[in-house]
């Protein structure tokens, strides 16, 4: 695992200008990088998403599927036996009986669909988001124990915001395995220090 120290900025130029103050002071470019990070709720969550994992998704318990399909297969039976019926009973000719059919079914299978909708409890959800980090651009740096100061002091001159630490996994110049969905860590030395 490798040490990072992480500012928060609120433009793409600020942070540009953060990461030339720390080129300027001796940190090498495969140890600096910059991203965006999406506000608060609004982080994808699928595998295009190369900062946020994808969520598991457990299927529906087999007896509800069971009790729709059967629900949709009633329906659809049932419409077509009436719309067969009805206009048999007015001795209508084989092709509208047939049309009336189709039409009976469909209009069953909608019937089911909402009859099982119906029958279903309904939850609500509220969508709450704990997540703590602040949007913006992030500038992240790969450290040593003996030059994160140095990296914090730098990116809180250039106006960066929320200094952090973090361990992670830091590859090809990037931080590998950021996720936006973890609360930061506050770089507590800085923050005593700017008191």
């Amino acid at each position: 695992m490798s040490l990072i120290v992480a500012g928060r900025f609120t433009t793409f130029p600020a942070a540009e200008d953060a990461a030339q103050a720390l080129f300027d002071n001796g940190f090498l470019g495969e140890d600096v990088t910059l991203f965006f990070v999406n506000p608060r709720g609004q982080h994808a969550r699928h595998p295009l998403d190369e900062h946020a994992a994808a969520p598991t998704i457990s299927p529906a318990p087999p007896p509800t599927r069971h009790r729709h399909h059967h629900a949709m297969t009633f329906g659809a039976v049932g419409g077509a036996v009436i719309g067969v019926a009805v206009f048999a009973a007015f001795a209508a000719s084989t092709p509208v009986v047939i049309i009336a059919a189709g039409v009976g079914a469909y209009l069953g299978l909608l019937v089911g669909k909402m009859a099982h909708a119906r029958s279903q409890p309904h939850e609500h959800h509220d969508i709450v988001h704990h997540e703590l980090r602040n949007s913006g651009v992030l500038v992240a740096v790969h450290v040593s124990p003996e030059n994160q100061m140095d990296a914090a002091r730098i990116l809180r001159e250039a106006g960066g915001a929320d200094i952090e630490r973090a361990t992670g996994r830091w590859q090809r110049g990037k931080w590998a395995d950021f996720d936006p969905r973890q609360t930061p860590v506050p770089l507590a030395e800085l923050n005593q220090q700017q008191a």
